[in-house]
């Protein structure tokens, strides 16, 4: 052992030295900037729904020339209020693709049915 490594270890061993950074600190890299996500483009055609669940029971309410209200579609499937407006907007809108016309009727009740194209 050299004498400056002994004098080094016995400094160490008191505590008063510390090691040295061997490596050079880097710049920061340069990041992309974020973009926002495209949407994913259809390839095929929405999925009908299968006969006789609640969603092939909605649409066919919907597709009716007077629509569904609220109520009654709350009754067909069971639902809380909030659950059939987003099953409304998620799946039959978002996941479906299908559009949706939503009219006030005299009584102050809202209707719900299925745009014409």
């Amino acid at each position: 052992m050299n004498p400056s490594a002994k004098q080094a270890s016995d400094k160490a061993a008191e505590g008063r030295v510390t090691k040295v950074r061997a490596t050079k600190r880097r710049a920061p890299a340069a990041t992309a900037p974020k973009t926002a996500k495209k949407p994913k483009a259809r390839t095929k055609p929405p999925a009908a729904a299968r006969r006789g669940t609640k969603t092939a029971k909605i649409l066919a309410m919907l597709r009716r020339p007077t629509g569904a209200s609220l109520p009654e579609i709350r009754k067909a499937a069971g639902w809380q209020a909030h659950s059939v407006r987003g099953f409304l907007s998620g799946a039959v809108k978002k996941k479906m693709g299908l559009h949706i016309d939503s009219v006030a009727r005299d009584d102050g009740e809202r209707v719900y049915r299925l745009a014409s194209k």
